[in-house]
């Protein structure tokens, strides 16, 4: 059985768990508590040296780390349902707003930046917040002004099928709200975001849903 290593508001497993269950695939998960720092126990040191989550690891005990890589690994895999383009174009801009989101978005405001700030730099509530916020208008205001006016786009971020954007999106849209940004004026996002959320496989990925949830 494939063994999903995670936690139930981390984005990047969410991510994973979004494209497992659009692929339809049975899965174990055991929850590494981010907040209590368990991802730096040695047994997860052993999954990913960096002391992060998410790790799938497969069958025959093979590991593998980073969710982009660990969903484009599954849609080779099992590739119905794409979570790709056919197209080389297509592909190409799939892939740079999951990156816009992942790689852009998400660095910045994950669990372990916002501890370094408040731990080691010394900043305050508010000033968290503000950084928290700051960054997410940078990205969703570009991600926006793209998916406007993108031809490309459709019921999801590519398209009438969910692809890797979608999964990337769902997750940093759930996190804005959890920290109560404003997002009036993002409302091609927020149309996405609301109709993936209709889907059972983004239902069943969403943190309230999780074992480890609290």
């Amino acid at each position: 059985m494939t063994t999903l290593y995670g936690y139930f508001r981390s984005s990047a497993a969410y991510r994973v768990r979004i494209a497992l269950n659009l692929k339809g695939l049975d899965y174990d998960q055991v929850p590494v508590n981010l907040v209590k720092g368990e991802q730096q126990g040695a047994d997860q040191r052993v999954r990913n040296p960096q002391g992060l989550v998410p790790s799938l690891m497969l069958d025959d005990s093979s590991v593998v780390n980073q969710s982009l890589a660990i969903c484009e690994y599954l849609d080779e895999v099992h590739p119905e349902p794409a979570l790709l383009p056919v197209n080389p174009l297509a592909r190409a801009q799939v892939r740079a707003l999951a990156q816009l989101i992942a790689c852009e978005i998400h660095p910045l405001n994950n669990l372990r930046v916002l501890k370094y700030l408040v731990g080691e730099l010394g900043a305050d509530e508010t000033a968290k917040l503000a950084w928290y916020r700051h960054w997410i208008t940078e990205g969703f205001t570009a991600l926006e002004a793209t998916l406007s006016s993108g031809s490309s786009t459709g019921n999801f971020c590519h398209g009438d099928t969910p692809t890797l954007a979608d999964i990337c999106l769902v997750p940093q849209v759930y996190n804005a709200e959890r920290f109560e940004c404003d997002l009036s004026a993002y409302p091609t996002l927020q149309r996405i975001a609301a109709h993936c959320r209709s889907l059972p496989a983004f239902e069943k990925a969403a943190p309230e849903a999780q074992p480890d949830a609290s």
